[in-house]
């Protein structure tokens, strides 16, 4: 016996298309490929993004296809993610999911991208009950599952802790702000300093706010007459940020008493903030567990391997009724497949 699905990611800046299984009873990803648009300058241009998903979306589809050895009619349904993200995108990768299942007659599951994130970060950690922290370009958060729901007890107020980060080295000049083995731009920049400034530290309550820690960054960045001064804001910035986020982590982890801790989302390919969570969870007796590269950033497995569960619910919707949602939050999706409690 098997169910195979396949997930299309179109968010943001990577076209993915993953393929998930259950064969013979034991959970598998099959495919998981991925083109991702990079802006020659700046951020991303979501017109622009979106035209590229549109060239580059069946090489990837062809691509996933062959990788795991199936083809469409094998499939028992198509999942898509419609939200939350860039409206331009994200409809690139509904009216692809939109095709398919209409002419191939497979159900299409709806799949929101956050709870994507968790279940991959889950599915490969083989965890049941996490603390998770979801820390990407556009997300920064603090969950719990509870009632068939992930519960939200803290997340930005502003602007996520991966925009802070590339943002802050677009402006300031360091390069694409892309992760390349575990370090930011900014972490190597912070390599040339060793000494800390005062930037702004915004808590409130267990939400946090960067954008006063950007504004003043960038201030001081202004200031810097070398490579080492410029290295002390990058390092000020980066422990600023990182240390704010930990404190939250570390109260949720206390009101909660969670014995796992789940780093999920593109941030999570950072050496330096894993180095800081689990050296946190260790003091709280909690295991503390992050998802390999691959799945860190977007990609479609996680889309795939999370409407594999909303299928196996009778999760679906209308070909004509799947509607992108940019704004649809972790916290507004049912999900049958956690516990009541």
């Amino acid at each position: 016996m098997k169910t195979i699905v396949l997930g299309i990611e179109s968010t943001s800046h990577t076209f993915g298309v993953g393929i998930a299984g259950i064969i013979d009873g034991k959970p598998s990803i099959l495919a998981n490929e991925k083109a991702q648009y990079v802006p020659e300058k700046g951020g991303i241009h979501p017109r622009e993004a979106s035209l590229h998903h549109m060239r580059e979306g069946p090489r990837v589809l062809k691509r996933a296809l062959e990788k795991a050895g199936v083809k469409i009619d094998d499939l028992d349904a198509i999942a898509v993610a419609l939200g939350p993200g860039l409206g331009p995108c994200l409809r690139v990768g509904a009216s692809i999911a939109r095709f398919l299942s209409s002419y191939y007659s497979k159900p299409l599951v709806p799949v929101n991208h956050a709870v994507a994130h968790v279940e991959i970060g889950k599915l490969v950690n083989n965890l049941s009950d996490p603390l998770v922290i979801y820390v990407s370009g556009g997300n920064t958060l603090i969950a719990i599952q509870r009632r068939k729901r992930y519960r939200v007890l803290g997340e930005t107020l502003d602007i996520p802790l991966g925009n802070l980060l590339d943002t802050f080295a677009r402006e300031v000049g360091l390069a694409p702000p892309y992760v390349v083995k575990g370090m930011h731009q900014v972490d190597i920049c912070a390599e040339w300093g060793s000494e800390f400034i005062d930037l702004p530290y915004t808590i409130k309550g267990n939400d946090l706010s960067f954008s006063g820690l950007l504004t003043a960054a960038l201030r001081e960045a202004k200031k810097a007459k070398n490579r080492r001064e410029l290295g002390n804001v990058c390092l000020s910035l980066r422990e600023t940020a990182f240390n704010m986020l930990v404190e939250v982590s570390e109260r949720a982890l206390a009101l909660t008493g969670k014995k796992e801790v789940l780093l999920t989302g593109g941030v999570a390919a950072n050496e330096v903030l894993n180095s800081k969570l689990d050296k946190m969870s260790r003091l709280h007796d909690a295991k503390y567990y992050t998802v390999p590269l691959e799945y860190a950033g977007d990609n479609g497995a996680m889309i795939a391997w999370t409407g594999l569960l909303a299928y196996l619910h009778n999760i679906f919707v209308d070909p004509e009724k799947a509607f992108v949602r940019q704004r649809w939050r972790l916290d507004e999706v049912d999900l049958p497949w956690l516990p009541e409690d």
